[in-house]
């Protein structure tokens, strides 16, 4: 009679993705107060704080990833509850530094947090004008929506890290090392947001930016098929100029080969001894 392997995992269900969308809503429903005040090079301040926090959410994460197999699938949640706490207090700070604490608001705390991880979630609440972000003000149902496709791709990352945990150490030291480069990625949105020009627009004005953007886009992409054109027609008359004077030295190659050969049998024909003729 076989017996069953001790060693295989049971099989548990991932994170739903549900319980993280109500998760970082609840998140950022509040922005965390910072005790950080002006920095006179906000530059240095802000990547200080950055690897600070890095440090923070590597050790936080990592610790939390050494319970092995079923209780490592319960840590998952409360991990990333904890890293979205550092790293929001870290873009809190960030935002301090440069003296902007007062425009950080939900809408720029999930575009710091989560950018990287699901940017096409935000391409209703946040338009790109040259170097300026014009940001939306979130419906509760927008929100909802941004943190829903947010909390997919969240779950989608959840699924390999719970398997890394059935490998306590070294999944322990993957996890954190995540955590930190993930936490960097919060840092360097953060610091590029804040150090930057950025505006909150109500919903006419967002409109409005984001029809310029489109006409912007549209009119790049008409400038781009003309060049393109240009171009090819420069080619096509470039390559039929080549052509044409290839043939024409061709041409004159066969030409001057034939005189030379007409030239050479006719001196061979002068050269031969004529026969005498018969009487």
């Amino acid at each position: 009679m076989s017996k069953t392997s001790k060693n295989v995992p049971a099989v548990i269900e991932p994170v739903e993705h549900n319980k993280v969308t109500q998760a970082i809503l609840d998140f950022v429903s509040k922005v965390p107060a910072s005790k950080i005040d002006g920095s006179t090079d906000p530059d240095a301040e802000a990547r200080r704080i950055g690897n600070h926090a890095a440090r923070r959410a590597a050790l936080t994460a990592g610790s939390l990833a050494l319970p092995p197999g079923p209780l490592g699938w319960l840590t998952i949640l409360p991990e990333l509850t904890l890293i979205w706490k550092i790293q929001g207090q870290m873009v809190s700070d960030i935002a301090a530094a440069y003296g902007r604490h007062a425009e950080l608001g939900r809408e720029q705390m999930l575009w710091c947090l989560f950018r990287h991880t699901a940017a096409q979630a935000f391409r209703d609440v946040v338009v790109r004008m040259g170097d300026r972000l014009v940001f939306r003000r979130m419906s509760h149902g927008i929100a909802q929506r941004v943190a829903k496709q947010v909390g997919v791709k969240l779950t989608q990352r959840t699924v390999g890290e719970g398997i890394s945990r059935w490998l306590p150490v070294v999944g322990a030291l993957g996890v954190g090392a995540y955590a930190y480069y993930d936490t960097g990625h919060v840092a360097s949105t953060a610091i590029a947001l804040f150090s930057g020009d950025m505006e909150i627009a109500d919903d006419v004005d967002a409109a409005a930016a984001t029809a310029a953007a489109a006409v912007r886009k549209t009119k790049a992409k008409t400038a781009g098929g003309a060049a393109k054109a240009a171009v090819k027609k420069a080619v096509r008359k470039v390559a039929k100029k080549a052509a044409n004077k290839a043939l024409a030295s061709t041409a004159r190659k066969i030409a001057k080969t034939a005189d030379s050969v007409s030239k050479a049998a006719s001196k061979r024909a002068a050269d031969k001894p004529r026969k005498p003729k018969s009487e």
